[in-house]
């Protein structure tokens, strides 16, 4: 699921064997589940941090999903240490800048993204960090 047609076109390109379909979270699923049944898991790479709306994400997973299916969430790590760690490296603007465009427009911790997705149904069983030192983890799973 991809919401860019161009996404989608190089996605098609890429792996023709695979399907793709243009569509946003803001929209209900049944064209996918419609076509290709349910899923056992979703997987969302570095994405929940880009929507305005991301609690959008796990409730469309949520309608994707057999019942015990799985979603599993990568994004940017922002703990209290890895904040403090930019503040005090001078790196907060480099990292929170406003002035990407289409860039990250929510930054989660592991306390926010587990309540976002209790919030839309879902339990959170485990944590990872990786890349960087522990504790100031480029990304989380």
């Amino acid at each position: 699921m991809e919401p860019d047609a161009d996404g989608v076109w190089l996605g098609r390109e890429q792996m023709p064997s695979t399907h793709f379909y243009q569509l946003g979270l803001d929209r209900a699923p049944a064209l996918i589940t419609a076509q290709e049944g349910l899923f056992n898991a979703v997987v969302s790479t570095e994405v929940i941090e880009h929507p305005y709306a991301p609690h959008l994400l796990p409730r469309f997973a949520w309608q994707c999903l057999k019942p015990g299916g799985l979603l599993i969430v990568t994004t940017h790590y922002h703990g209290n240490l890895t904040n403090l760690a930019f503040s005090v490296a001078g790196q907060w603007d480099h990292n929170h800048t406003a002035l990407w465009h289409g860039g990250h427009i929510k930054f989660l911790s592991r306390a926010t993204l587990t309540q976002l997705l209790e919030e839309e149904g879902f339990v959170a069983e485990r944590f990872l960090g990786v890349g960087q030192l522990p504790l100031l983890w480029k990304s989380m799973i």
